[in-house]
Formats: C-alpha cells, sequence, structure tokens
C-alpha cells in the first residue's frame, strides 16, 4: 500500500481537476503557494490541518473524502476486503439494493 502523504496528496489532485480547478487558482482560493500544493500532491509535503480544512472548503468536500482510498485498491484480497467492510457499515435496505445491482452487473 502507499504512503498516507502520497494516498492524501493524489486525492487532493484528483478532487481538484474533478472541479476543474488549477493548481494556481486552488492554492489561491487556499491562501497557499503553488509550490506548497503542488508538494502536496506529490506527497512531498503534508498540509497542516488548517491548509486541509480550507483545500476542503474550496473544493466544496468533507475532511474525510480526503482519506477515502478505497478506488487505490490492487489485490482481490483488498477489494475483498473493501466490500465486506462496506457491507458491515450498511442497513438492510442499501444492502438488498447492492444485491440487485451486483445481480445485474454479474449477469
Amino acid at each position: 500500500m502507499k504512503d498516507t502523504k502520497v494516498l492524501l496528496g493524489g486525492r487532493v489532485k484528483e478532487l481538484r481537476k474533478l472541479r476543474g480547478l488549477s493548481q494556481d487558482q486552488l492554492s489561491e482560493m487556499v491562501g497557499i503557494e503553488s509550490k506548497h500544493l503542488s508538494r502536496i500532491e506529490v506527497g512531498r509535503g503534508f498540509p497542516s490541518l488548517d491548509t486541509l480544512e480550507k483545500i476542503a472548503e474550496s473544493l466544496h468536500v468533507e475532511l474525510k473524502d480526503f482519506f477515502e482510498f478505497s478506488h487505490e485498491v490492487t489485490t482481490l484480497k483488498e477489494l475483498r476486503e473493501v466490500i465486506g467492510g462496506l457491507l458491515k457499515e450498511t442497513n438492510e435496505e442499501k444492502l438488498r439494493l447492492t444485491v440487485k445491482v451486483l445481480r445485474a452487473i454479474i449477469r
């Protein structure tokens, strides 16, 4: 598994691009140097909590969204662990919907 700083930085970059923002635009919104944002995005720098909160606010996401790395799963075992964890966190209604969706995908 990748280093947390690299995962966090990649997630910031991913969310920034989804919002159609350049590094310069986001760094200006947050009030940091674009070089600092660049270092964060490649995992060579780690933002303070204040900076991370400002990035989240600027991107219109919650802090927790920066730490959702399930799309970075690489092995079958990790995939099964992620799916198992998600299933444990959901209620009966969502489980029933999940079964329907999985059946549609697999068939």
